[in-house]
């Protein structure tokens, strides 16, 4: 009589405990997705800042550009003028 008693309660027993198991193999992977989702977002942020300083290089970069092709007609202009005035003399 105790043996099926025994078998009974030994079933019921493995199977609340693979219930209990199952419910946090979920939550895992439900904390898993969260995690993963949390690293996108932060990828995402980190991407977007980085793109800003990209285009604050560029810009930098495109006004020292700027400043030097003008000093650079500016000499070729005072070239000129030089020139001309020597060829006159």
């Amino acid at each position: 009589m105790k043996i099926p008693q025994l078998l009974a309660a030994a079933v019921i027993g493995i199977g609340l405990s693979a219930g209990a198991y199952a419910q946090t193999a979920g939550d895992h992977m439900k904390d898993a997705g969260e995690s993963t989702k949390d690293a996108a977002k932060d990828a995402g942020h980190a991407a977007k800042e980085a793109g800003k300083g990209v285009g604050k290089g560029a810009k930098k970069v495109g006004h020292k550009v700027k400043e030097g092709t003008h000093d650079a007609s500016k000499k070729v202009a005072d070239k000129t003028k030089d020139k001309d005035k020597s060829d006159k003399e």
